[in-house]
């Protein structure tokens, strides 16, 4: 499935009606990332931009300008160590320079690629799950349709230790949405009147 279709296909059960395009230099992205990006993640940066699905977070490739949430750039770092203080998934004899984190979240999962070789659209997604053994999985797919099958249940069994995607779509909300509404006193996901608003800041 190529880029373009996968996340055509993610739109048709996941509303982009709080994404924003991510207006990514990817020139810089590779030059910062040292790699380029797979193009169904090009795409989805391009219709829903990062952000979160409920309590999945889909990291954009840098740092936001707002400083609001996390970036591949600033989550490599700390999924390379786990991957490498764990020996990887198991078979794959690769090491902790050949994961790439995109996303975070679902009580303590942890999203990437497994970067097997220089084309970045035949990466396999890999998946650190906190309360399975062993704790890391590996998925023949990209992140668009990884996301569209996981919350249509479409693998043989949930590709993560949390249900609350798990044949359900989400609500998806970016990171500048998220940000705005949190300001306002609102709820950043649902967008609701939130009730502890201003208590802790």
């Amino acid at each position: 499935m190529t880029g373009r279709i996968a996340v055509e296909a993610l739109q048709r059960i996941l509303s982009s009606e709080w994404g924003t395009d991510e207006r990514v230099d990817w020139a810089d992205v590779e030059d910062r990332l040292g790699t380029s990006l797979p193009a169904d993640y090009r795409g989805f940066m391009a219709v829903y931009g990062g952000g979160c699905i409920d309590d999945m977070t889909v990291l954009p490739p840098l740092p936001p300008g707002n400083g609001w949430g996390s970036s591949i750039e600033g989550h490599t770092a700390g999924f390379r160590e786990l991957w490498s203080l764990e020996g990887g998934a198991p078979g794959v004899d690769l090491g902790g320079d050949r994961v790439l984190p995109w996303g975070s979240g679902c009580n303590a999962n942890e999203l990437g690629w497994l970067m097997t070789g220089p084309d970045p659209d035949r990466w396999p997604v890999v998946v650190w799950r906190r309360h399975d053994s062993p704790h890391w999985a590996l998925f023949d797919c990209g992140m668009a349709d990884f996301l569209r099958r996981l919350m249509t249940a479409e693998f043989d069994e949930c590709p993560l230790s949390d249900l609350s995607l798990w044949g359900r779509v989400g609500t998806f909300v970016h990171h500048e949405e998220q940000e705005r509404r949190f300001h306002a006193g609102l709820d950043p996901m649902t967008g609701e009147p939130d009730p502890y608003a201003g208590m802790f800041g």
